[in-house]
């Protein structure tokens, strides 16, 4: 159950207030990637109702390919978690996870993943691929797109055109 301007909510509202909830939080991760210069995508990992792990893109400051959001914070939650398998546990990430991340979440066992913005240029969770629901892997996990859809695509637009606007001047 959860609690919002007074009013007592069950069932799938709780679960869509804490969806948007949680994605909140992931786009604060975004925020912080977009501050130190990075693709402004963010993510947390929830198990049990907890926030376990988050993380942002570090992939330019690390000089590391898969230092990806959501990767950072499935590693993260396996080492709080003491074990490799993330049954139980939701990954909120503010944009379509690509092959290399949805792979990771499909081999860590994942029970849903929820999205904010789609990515149609390598978004592997229902967009060019659907890792998540492939009869020949040995995991299926659900998927939950489009929460917070306007305001993590914002993001990366505002980004995007703000490192376009330096190149212009430049």
């Amino acid at each position: 159950m959860a609690e919002q301007w007074g009013h007592t909510v069950c069932g799938e509202d709780a679960s869509a207030l804490a969806d948007v909830a949680f994605m909140r939080l992931a786009i604060e991760q975004a925020r912080l990637a977009a501050a130190i210069g990075e693709v402004p995508i963010g993510a947390v990992v929830v198990c049990e109702g907890e926030v376990v792990a988050a993380g942002y893109n570090r992939r330019e400051v690390d000089a590391d390919p898969s230092a990806h959001a959501e990767f950072r914070a499935l590693i993260e939650a396996s080492r709080k978690l003491g074990r490799w398998r993330l049954t139980g546990c939701t990954v909120y990430v503010t944009l379509e996870p690509c092959l290399m991340c949805a792979g990771l979440m499909q081999l860590a066992r994942i029970d849903r993943c929820v999205f904010g913005a789609t990515d149609p240029k390598g978004g592997a969770l229902g967009t060019l691929y659907e890792v998540h629901n492939d009869a020949r892997l040995n995991h299926r996990f659900e998927v939950s797109a489009g929460v917070c859809e306007q305001e993590c695509a914002t993001l990366l637009s505002g980004f995007f055109a703000q490192l376009r606007a330096g190149k212009e001047q430049s």
